[in-house]
């Protein structure tokens, strides 16, 4: 259950891990879907648990087995459903760790509730009525990604539409807004606006990188700017990160351009960690 922290802001319980916003950073990460095999999947699962446990970061698996908003129709979308469950629950008892998925329609809700510890709702989907009830009826924690086009003072009606479900193991993810074409860019004072709301806010690096349409049939990327971009909103003060992982970007089936590659995740954690530790230690004072 959500508790209340500081009188003001909830934290979220997920597996053994709290998330709240004044607490130590949760780590969401892993591919951005499933693909024909759970070896990959399997691989950066590990690779995630290694490196997590030795820097003492709570962290959740995140995978989808569907990418229903993908540029072009014969862009490769997952392993659907029914399979992308059973590989998710191969990684949950592999890894011991809770995990996170995305799901596109309100009869996919209830499924993967039981599967999955977070259901995530995409970008584009924010404003689906039926289907964040529907998310929220089971009960599952739900990361809410912010839509490209909305300001972030309009989430609280994706909040409030979860709330009337009887649910508050709400947390909302940041991931850019729409700059002129094929570009994204953060509002790094939208933060401090997501977090007046009450929940936990969590910063998605990997696809604020993205660059939409940007090539072609696909999406383009600057992965190569990852660590750059995700201080800049570690300094903000967040609950969570979200990275999309990959063991060799350029052949990822999805997003490779924005996918940090496996190599690069001990390197990018140990610099956010101390800037974590360093920003909450010491709470920015407030200016009227």
């Amino acid at each position: 259950m959500s508790t209340v922290e500081n009188g003001h802001s909830k934290c979220v319980s997920i597996g053994p891990h709290t998330v709240g916003n004044s607490l130590p950073f949760t780590l969401f990460a892993g591919l951005n879907v499933l693909e024909h095999s759970v070896d990959s999947a399997i691989e950066v699962a590990q690779q995630l648990a290694t490196t997590c446990g030795e820097l003492g970061i709570p962290w959740v698996f995140k995978a989808s087995f569907d990418k229903a908003n993908r540029s072009s129709a014969d862009s490769y979308r997952g392993p659907g459903l029914k399979r992308g469950l059973d590989m998710l629950s191969e990684i949950k008892r592999q890894c011991a760790v809770p995990v996170m998925t995305d799901i596109h329609e309100p009869d996919q809700a209830a499924p993967t509730a039981e599967v999955a510890d977070v259901l995530q709702i995409p970008a584009f989907l924010c404003r689906q009525t039926d289907l964040l009830s529907a998310a929220a009826s089971t009960g599952a924690a739900i990361n809410i990604k912010k839509a490209q086009f909305l300001a972030p003072e309009d989430m609280r009606h994706a909040l409030d539409k979860c709330e009337r479900a009887g649910n508050n193991r709400l947390m909302l993810c940041e991931r850019g807004s729409c700059f002129g074409y094929h570009r994204l860019i953060v509002d790094m004072l939208g933060f401090d606006q997501l977090k007046a709301m009450g929940y936990p806010v969590l910063f998605d690096v990997s696809h604020s990188l993205q660059l939409p349409g940007a090539a072609g049939d696909r999406a383009g990327g600057r992965r190569n700017q990852t660590l750059a971009l995700a201080r800049s909103a570690m300094a903000q003060g967040l609950a969570g990160l979200f990275l999309e992982l990959h063991p060799d970007p350029e052949q990822a089936l999805c997003d490779g351009p924005c996918a940090l590659p496996l190599a690069a995740l001990a390197l990018v954690l140990r610099d956010l960690l101390a800037l974590d530790q360093l920003i909450k230690a010491a709470p920015a004072p407030t200016i009227q």
